[in-house]
C-alpha cells in the first residue's frame, strides 16, 4: 500500500519569483504570507466574544487563532502515533504499522496546519455573526456574503502579496481552506428565490435568523475555485461538491460532504477551541454560574465517554474554583482528551488521497464536544449580552454599506475608490463589501461615528 501526493498541490495559482538563499518550504512561505498579511493582523481587534470585551485578559480572534494552531499542530502529531490507526485498521482489516507506514505521508506538516489555523477566521466582518448576517443581506442579490467564503477571496484575489493572484498559496493550503466545496447560491435559496423577492426592508432590523448565511464560497470566485480542483477527476470533483442531501423545503440551506483531511483538522482544532476556551472566558468574566452549568454537568455524566464519566465531578469542581490554577488545569485536562482522542477516518467514495483520508473523533468523544458546544453557543454566544452587542455591528454595518453605497467615489478611501472604478457594474458592491468585511470592530465603529 503506498500513496503518492501529486505534485500539483504544491503548485501556485502564478510562480513565485526566485529569492537568494530562501530555502524554505513551500508550506513554510504560505505561513509567512498569513502572518505579514494585514488581515491577520486585523484579528487582534476582532472580539472572539463580544460580551467580555470589558476586560483586557479576554481572547480575540487573533489569540484563538494562535491557541487553535496549537491545537492543530498537536492534532497533526496525534495522527502519527500507531494508536490513531486502530479504527482504520480493523475496518480494512490490516494491521496498523502497515497503514502508519502508508499514510504518514499524508500528514501536513506543521507550517501548513498553522498556516491553516492562522488564516480559518481572517475572512470573518467585524461584531461576529451580527456582522455576518448584515453583509449577507446587504449582498443577497449579488451573491452574499459568508465568513468562510471571504476567507477564500481573500487568499486568493484580495491579500495584496500579488496583482491578482492575492497571497498566491498553494493549492493544497487553498483546499484546506475551503469547509464548504460549493458555491453559495447553489447550498441556499437565499441569493436567488428570495434574493428576488421584495426583501428590502430597513436594514436597520433584520431577523437574524431569516437571513443566517448559507455555506458555500462566492460565484465570483469560480474560476479560482476551478483551478483549486484540477488536480482531481471528473468523477471525485463531483463527489467532492455533493451536498449531504437534497433539499427537502425551499428555505433548506445545504451542507457539503466532505473536506480536505488537512481542513478536517484544522476544523476539529478549531471546534475544540471554541468550545473548550470560550467556556474558559465565560466563566472568568461570571457569564456562566457553576447553576448554569449544571445541565451540561448532567449531560456530561450521561455520556458514552468512560472518561468523562469518571472525571466530570473533579471538572466540573475545577472550572468552578476560585484558585485560576485549578480551572486550568481543568481547562488542559479537556483539551488533552479531545487531541490525544484523534484518528483516521475512511471516505470510501473518493479516490485522491488528500480528499479519501479525514481526521475524526470517536463516536462517544465527538458527543462530549457536541455538549460543550451546544452550551457555549446556548449560554454564551445566545447570551443577551452578546446578542446586544452583535445587533448594534449589524446594524452599523448595514448602515454603513448604504452609507458607502449612495457616494463611493466621495466615502470610499482611494485604493478603494480605485477597484471600484475599475469593476464591472455587477461587482461594484463586491468591492463595498470587502471594505467593510475587512475592518476591526474599532475601526467600523470609528468610521460609522465619523459619518
Amino acid at each position: 500500500m503506498t500513496i503518492q501526493i501529486q505534485k500539483a498541490w504544491k503548485q501556485r495559482y502564478i510562480d513565485d519569483p526566485k529569492r537568494e538563499h530562501d530555502h524554505r518550504s513551500p508550506f513554510q512561505r504560505d505561513r509567512g504570507r498569513i502572518l505579514h498579511s494585514a488581515a491577520f493582523r486585523c484579528l487582534q481587534a476582532k472580539t472572539q466574544i463580544h460580551a467580555v470585551g470589558e476586560n483586557d485578559f479576554y481572547r480575540t480572534r487573533l489569540t484563538h487563532s494562535l491557541e487553535v494552531a496549537q491545537i492543530g499542530s498537536s492534532l497533526a502529531a496525534q495522527l502519527g502515533l500507531l494508536e490513531s490507526f486502530q479504527a482504520l485498521a480493523a475496518e480494512l482489516n490490516c494491521a496498523e504499522t502497515t497503514l502508519q507506514k502508508a499514510l504518514k505521508p499524508l500528514l501536513p506538516p506543521i507550517s501548513l496546519i498553522e498556516t491553516l489555523c492562522f488564516a480559518h477566521d481572517i475572512g470573518h466582518p467585524p461584531f461576529g455573526h451580527g456582522g455576518e448576517v448584515a453583509l449577507n443581506y446587504m449582498m443577497a442579490q449579488h451573491g452574499g456574503f459568508e465568513g468562510n467564503a471571504q476567507t477564500f477571496r481573500l487568499i486568493t484575489k484580495l491579500e495584496p502579496y500579488t496583482e491578482k493572484a492575492g497571497m498566491n498559496l498553494t493549492r493544497r493550503a487553498i483546499l484546506g481552506v475551503v469547509k464548504y466545496p460549493a458555491i453559495l447560491d447553489q447550498a441556499s435559496p437565499q441569493y436567488t428565490e428570495l434574493a428576488t423577492a421584495a426583501h428590502l426592508d430597513d436594514p436597520r432590523y433584520i431577523n437574524m435568523r431569516s437571513w443566517k448565511p448559507g455555506k458555500g464560497l462566492f460565484r465570483d470566485d469560480l474560476a479560482v475555485f476551478d483551478w483549486l480542483l484540477t488536480p482531481l477527476t471528473a468523477t471525485d470533483k463531483q463527489e467532492f461538491c455533493r451536498f449531504q442531501q437534497s433539499r427537502k423545503t425551499a428555505e433548506d440551506s445545504l451542507k457539503t460532504v466532505y473536506k480536505s483531511l488537512d481542513c478536517s483538522i484544522m476544523e476539529l482544532a478549531d471546534d475544540i477551541a471554541y468550545a473548550v476556551h470560550d467556556l474558559e472566558d465565560a466563566i472568568v468574566v461570571g457569564m456562566v454560574s457553576l447553576q448554569q452549568w449544571q445541565q451540561a454537568h448532567q449531560q456530561l455524566s450521561a455520556c458514552q465517554s468512560l472518561w468523562i464519566r469518571q472525571n466530570i465531578d473533579q471538572l466540573s469542581e475545577k472550572l468552578f474554583s476560585e484558585h485560576h490554577y485549578q480551572r486550568k488545569n481543568a481547562i488542559g485536562a479537556l483539551v488533552n482528551y479531545f487531541i490525544t482522542s484523534a484518528r483516521w477516518k475512511l471516505n470510501h467514495n473518493l479516490e485522491e488521497p488528500l480528499l479519501r483520508y479525514n481526521a475524526e473523533l470517536p463516536s462517544e468523544v465527538e458527543q462530549v464536544l457536541a455538549v460543550l458546544k451546544k452550551f457555549v453557543w446556548q449560554n454564551v454566544i445566545c447570551h443577551v449580552d452578546t446578542q446586544r452587542i452583535e445587533y448594534k455591528g449589524q446594524r452599523i454595518l448595514s448602515e454603513l454599506f448604504r452609507i458607502f453605497e449612495s457616494d463611493p467615489q466621495r466615502l470610499l478611501p482611494p485604493n478603494t475608490v480605485k477597484r471600484w472604478q475599475r469593476a464591472l457594474e455587477s461587482d461594484k458592491k463586491r468591492m463595498i463589501c470587502d471594505y467593510i468585511a475587512g475592518m476591526s470592530d474599532a475601526y467600523a465603529l470609528k468610521v460609522y461615528q465619523q459619518l
